[in-house]
């Protein structure tokens, strides 16, 4: 409200309660005049009043959302956010539940400001993954509801055509945990017939002109409405506004966010797809008129079930007499109806499934009830009771707040006049005499009971109401505007007439045994979870429309009576949709209905402004000279003090108990002036204070500077000195220390011994040997650590030694023994030696399975290739070479060549060079004997090291330089001589000896 009184000149009066005429023309005057301007929000105390100015406003933006967080609700233009706000902020601090009640006509915005509620909690609430999480759902969970539950009416091209309540659920540190939708109402007749100028549900149109080509021809549909019956009686199908192709893509997404599978989201336009099917039944007649279904190729697309059974189902009804069951066939009619009825049942049953899908996503509170409204006669009885009991509950909940706060103020309560609807909620609920007991008793009556013997009911019941009328109970003039099957309502809002047409039908909304039962076996998950939640055994007839109704808005108005109330009423501008048209007359209508004028004079009561004694005090206390500029008593006191200095008289204000109550808004507004006009004037004399100090402040700062800046360069200098003395003496103790630091330890230098020992060991730290064989990088010590570091080098070493033994497997120690050995044999000795010692020893025996049949008894150890050369000529034959524990085995292929034996070795000679020339020496005490063995080998190295182990001839190992000497029979001696060339070869040579050319050494 301070927010509407600095901003009153502007553009009219931000809250309707500051008006100085209280009159319908003053309140429509003043909403024009803001509507003109594009300022589509006006107050009533805390009530919003909405109009839909049917084009898009800069007013919605992020700024805009943070603008409005935690801010006063009065301090600020009138805007959806403040209310939003208020709403969240008052909860948590009065840790009491809250709702916001969206009502109006279809078209005035409803949706559109459940929306933004929605948007401004998910970006103002404290963000968390759960929040963020429940607001993606929340708010994705509008596209898929209006997707099923909206469509195109007269009036509003996206018009819900359910009721929403919608909880946002929060904990006690304000962090969104869960939301929770329910659903109440849903035009299921909409599903069958559509009015001229009207569509069917949105998702049906999209479902069509979106899916995919593969989509379709999994559910046998064609691209096109014009082929469906469903959806093509409005004679609109194509609106300009809607983009059946784009929303079906927002739909498929929104599915996925809130979590749907692939396998429910198929079932789901499976049932989408069989409710067209349905549709496209046609019915014929024999010759008694019964109903006969000529042509059953819509039936095969329809939820799963057995074709033969939905045939019977939809052309005859099951009767049950005992137990015995009878078929009776249906007319045309009745099978049209059974037709109707099963989609109506089947949409209406998927449309509750996937509500509560969406609740189950959602769940883990401030709470928005959208209110929506229906055109067609039944369900438009139905809205307008849900409005009759809104508005009962609207004007309780007012009165008991404004009585609340003014007996708490200890102000008397002045009576405000308004129309109490009680009297026309009694006349449509009240047991057994209201309407709908009676429509209950006509749809159970057995015999021939029809919409007109309902209303002829009705005129035996109730013919003297005040509220009712019918053409047949109208006086003359009042006749000529009603049909014979209409009767007429006097609403709190106005006149409504209904057309008793389809009361009955829309009211019983029966589905026949034979075909839920059929459809608890459908094949389709959903269509079976809906239809087997009903008991199939209960013979109890379900309840009506109507009752379900009555009982829902009985459930709703008990929840909402215990919460606190928040109101945002929404007005259309005009009937054509137009940007910028006021239409008048439609919004005085909207005004009246709405209840708006009644409210407004509840929220006066007799005064214009209301405020707590420390707030108006802390605004108006410049105004008085004993209340500026403080206060130093009670708060009251104060008011009292500042209110008679303006001149206040006794009939303008009362003083309650917390807060100054003043009549009329006139007082306020000058006392607004004054204090503009004050504010003014205090502007001006502080800007002359301000320039005044600053000068003083100036001077004063600069003097004090120069001192400061004096004072802490004579600390800076003194600090300086001693670092500098300090230093200095450092300095002379560490030189003195390094001229007699090779004397004994003395007070001069002990210091600088300390330091050169830890300096030494830091150093060393850092670069220690890291292998054993690093004998060079240890660091050379100072003379005072000389023995030490021999100690440490030693220790070091050891250690080295020590983690690298322990880390060598019993594999690994074998081959280190063996290598040592090949060590103490060859090194210095062979010069392709030091090649060999990096390579490790294999075992290369592959043996054939003969010979290891022959000698299998002597354990056989190891194996190589080898190249044999014959005794006479020299000749190189491919052998093998098998170890055994007594022997050496020459090996051909499978045949055993020769046999050595151990003890009849007497030596065995290499040459020094890098060739793998091997000579045997061998005992021959028989001429016929064969003599030395010369071979060729490979793996040298290791053989011989093997060899020496085996047969322990280590010491036999003779590395020869220049020729050895063969003996190749008793008596007859050979040699082998040993060159060096450019290519390694093995020949004979002319003078009969076996010449061996090794390759040159590699620089």
């Amino acid at each position: 409200m301070e927010g509407a009184l600095t901003a009153r000149d502007r553009v009219g009066i931000q809250d309707f309660v500051l008006l100085d005429e209280t009159t319908e023309a003053a309140f429509l005057t003043n909403l024009k005049k803001r509507f003109s301007k594009d300022l589509i929000y006006t107050y009533v105390g805390t009530l919003i009043v909405s109009v839909n100015p049917y084009k898009e406003l800069d007013i919605y933006s992020k700024k805009q959302m943070d603008t409005y967080m935690g801010v006063n609700f009065f301090e600020l233009p009138p805007h959806i956010y403040a209310l939003a706000d208020n709403a969240y902020h008052t909860m948590l601090t009065e840790f009491n539940n809250h709702f916001i009640l969206i009502s109006g006509e279809s078209g005035a915005g409803k949706t559109e400001a459940s929306k933004k509620i929605l948007q401004y909690y998910a970006v103002s609430c404290p963000s968390t993954t759960l929040l963020n999480t429940v607001r993606d759902k929340m708010l994705m969970s509008n596209p898929v509801l209006e997707a099923f539950g909206n469509a195109k009416t007269l009036k509003n091209d996206n018009s819900s055509r359910f009721g929403k309540y919608m909880d946002i659920q929060f904990n006690s540190e304000g962090d969104a945990v869960g939301g929770h939708i329910l659903n109440y109402l849903l035009e299921k007749s909409r599903v069958v017939h559509q009015n001229h100028g009207e569509r069917n549900f949105h998702i049906f149109y999209q479902l069509v002109e979106g899916g995919t080509d593969d989509l379709l021809r999994q559910l046998g549909l064609e691209r096109g409405v014009q082929h469906y019956n469903y959806l093509t009686q409005g004679e609109c199908a194509i609106v300009s506004s809607i983009n059946d192709r784009n929303d079906w893509k927002t739909v498929k997404n929104a599915l996925q966010v809130i979590n749907f599978d692939e396998i429910n989201t198929n079932h789901l336009f499976g049932i989408v797809a069989s409710v067209l099917h349905l549709g496209n039944i046609q019915f014929d007649s024999d010759s008694k008129g019964h109903a006969l279904l000529n042509d059953n190729t819509e039936l095969h697309w329809l939820l799963g079930v057995d074709v033969q059974n939905l045939q019977e189902g939809l052309t005859f009804r099951k009767i049950e007499a005992k137990k015995d069951q009878v078929l009776t066939p249906f007319t045309t009619d009745h099978a049209i109806y059974a037709r109707d009825a099963l989609s109506k049942a089947i949409y209406g049953h998927t449309f509750t499934w996937l509500v509560n899908r969406i609740n189950e996503s959602m769940e883990n509170k401030v709470r928005v009830f959208d209110l929506f409204a229906f055109f067609s006669s039944f369900e438009q009885f139905c809205i307008n009771y849900c409005n009759e009991k809104l508005q009962q509950l609207f004007i309780q909940l007012t009165l008991k707040a404004e009585q609340d706060e003014y007996e708490a103020e200890n102000i008397e309560w002045e009576p405000v006049q308004f129309f109490n609807n009680k009297i026309i909620c009694d006349l449509v609920e009240e047991k057994h005499r209201g309407i709908i007991s009676i429509l209950d008793e006509e749809c159970l009556r057995p015999g021939d009971a029809t919409d007109l013997t309902f209303l002829e009911r009705l005129e035996d019941k109730m013919g003297n109401h005040p509220h009712f009328v019918t053409h047949k109970l109208a006086d003359k003039m009042t006749r000529k505007t009603l049909e014979r099957g209409d009767f007429r309502l006097l609403h709190y809002a106005g006149e409504v007439t209904y057309c008793v047409v389809g009361f009955l039908d829309k009211n019983n909304d029966l589905l026949y045994r034979n075909i839920k039962d059929l459809m608890c076996q459908s094949k389709n998950a959903i269509v079976k979870e809906c239809f087997s939640t009903m008991d199939p055994d209960s013979r109890k007839r379900p309840e009506t429309v109507a009752t379900q109704f009555k009982s829902s808005l009985l459930k709703l108005t008990e929840i909402l009576m215990a919460k606190e109330a928040w109101y945002i009423r929404c007005l259309k501008s005009n009937e054509s949709k137009q940007p910028g048209q006021f239409d008048e007359a439609l919004i005085r209508h909207q005004v009246k209905y709405l209840g708006l004028m009644e409210h407004l004079r509840v929220r006066r009561a007799g005064f214009a402004y209301r405020r707590k004694f420390d707030v108006f005090l802390k605004r108006y206390k410049p105004l008085c000279p004993a209340t500026w500029p403080h206060w130093r008593g009670e708060p009251a006191d104060g008011v009292e003090v500042l209110v008679q200095h303006l001149g206040y008289l006794p009939h303008e204000y009362k003083m309650g108990r917390t807060k100054i109550f003043i009549r009329h808004p006139r007082t306020l507004y000058a006392t607004e002036d004054a204090y503009e006009k004050c504010k003014h004037e205090l502007g001006e004399c502080k800007s002359n204070v301000k320039k005044k100090l600053h000068n003083l402040f100036y001077l004063i700062f600069t003097s004090s500077a120069t001192k400061i800046e004096t004072c802490w360069r004579g600390v800076q200098a003194r600090k300086e000195k001693e670092k500098r003395a300090w230093a200095v003496k450092v300095i002379k103790k560490f030189i003195k220390g390094y001229m007699t630091r090779g004397e004994a330890k003395s007070t001069d230098n002990s210091e600088y011994l300390a330091f050169v020992r830890q300096s030494y060991l830091n150093r060393l730290k850092e670069k220690l040997p890291k292998t054993v064989l690093d004998k060079t990088t240890w660091l050379t010590p100072p003379v005072v650590l000389q023995e030490t570091s021999e100690i440490l080098r030693k220790l070091h070493y050891r250690l080295m030694v020590r983690k690298y033994v322990r880390g060598i497997t019993p594999q690994k120690k074998a081959q280190l023994q063996l290598k040592a050995t090949a060590s103490s044999i060859f090194k210095g000795q062979k010069d392709s030696y030091p090649q060999s010692v990096a390579q490790p020893f294999l075992d290369t025996r592959i043996i054939n399975m003969r010979v290891l049949q022959m000698i299998r008894n002597e354990h056989i150890k190891y194996s190589v290739p080898v190249i044999k050369y014959d005794r006479n000529g020299f000749k190189p034959r491919p052998r093998q070479l098998i170890l055994t524990q007594t022997a050496a085995y020459v090996i051909e292929e499978a045949k055993i060549k020769q046999r050595v034996l151990y003890t009849s070795l007497k030596g065995i000679s290499v040459s020094n060079l890098t060739d793998g020339i091997i000579v045997f020496h061998i005992a021959c005490e028989d001429p016929k004997q064969k003599g030395d063995l010369v071979m060729q080998c490979d793996h040298l190295f290791e053989f011989l090291t093997k060899l020496s182990v085996i047969a322990k001839k280590q010491n036999a190992i003779q590395v020869v330089k220049g020729s050895i000497k063969i003996e190749i029979q008793a008596g007859k001696e050979s040699a082998v001589d040993f060159t060096t060339g450019q290519e390694p070869m093995v020949y004979k040579a002319k003078n009969g000896h076996l010449m061996v050319v090794t390759e040159l050494p590699r620089l």
